[in-house]
């Protein structure tokens, strides 16, 4: 767990974030509070308003009320692509890879995202240190020529997540990462995570409860669009009985569940 003192600025603030979907209230006054460098976890049953609340930060679903400040920035209001370009990041439950092109061609042209008009018309030789690097953070040197399409599921995500990172992100906002991977695939996933979250935060949403003890930093519970625990350590989430009974049901504890 990380305990760095470091933590202490917020960089996502949400504060009484509203959607609503033709009279159904599907996020109800929400509050989240994300730190610079941390693992943050939001949780909850199905229906309970994560993925909103991940859509609204990034533009896909516009709130109704509240606001969404991240890095001192308003995002209300703003275009997906704006949002991207302040350095927000996200990946799917079925990760987005061109699967015709390589490992390597995918994070080349992940890479090109934040370049220069001027540098993209230069003729680029060789793998750029980005793209290196990349290949490094998620494993995937020894499959970089393979074509995506090719890749097992845990290879695809860890390929989206490099993807992500050749765009240098502040935040980066996972869905369910670890969704149908091997116990192996998810503990390389969790390592992964940690390493990133070393240059950049991380918020994930996620129902596997085993890897939320061992790689989340705080938790935020959700139930019915509202927040019911917020910016609670892993420790308080397990002792919580309310939790218990919402997000797991009435006689199995918190650490019984690994998915």
């Amino acid at each position: 767990m990380t305990t760095e003192p470091w933590l202490i600025d917020e960089l996502l603030k949400i504060r009484g974030l509203e959607v609503d979907f033709d009279g159904f209230k599907a996020v109800d006054g929400v509050d989240v509070d994300v730190k610079v460098g941390e693992v943050h976890f939001l949780i909850g049953p199905n229906g309970a308003g994560k993925t909103t609340v991940i859509d609204c930060i990034t533009g896909m679903t516009k709130p109704t009320g509240g606001s969404v400040l991240f890095d001192e920035t308003e995002l209300r209001g703003k275009k997906e692509n704006e949002i991207v370009k302040l350095g927000v990041g996200r990946t799917f439950q079925t990760a987005s890879v061109f699967e015709a092109l390589t490992v390597e061609d995918n994070l080349d042209l992940a890479a090109s995202f934040r370049m220069s008009t001027l540098k993209l018309l230069r003729r680029r030789r060789g793998t750029s240190e980005t793209v290196t690097k990349a290949l490094e953070s998620t494993g995937l040197e020894d499959v970089r020529a393979k074509p995506a399409g090719t890749l097992s599921h845990g290879q695809k995500q860890w390929l989206e997540i490099g993807m992500l990172l050749c765009q240098d992100p502040k935040l980066l906002l996972l869905d369910e990462p670890v969704a149908g991977m091997s116990p192996e695939e998810r503990t390389r996933t969790g390592e992964l995570i940690r390493l990133v979250a070393e240059s950049c935060t991380v918020l994930c949403v996620e129902h596997d409860m085993d890897f939320l003890r061992r790689f989340a930093d705080r938790v935020t519970v959700m139930d019915e669009g509202k927040v019911i625990k917020a910016n609670a350590t892993v420790a308080e989430v397990q002792a919580d009985e309310r939790i218990q009974e919402i997000y797991i049901g009435k006689g199995r504890g918190i650490e019984e569940v690994s998915a």
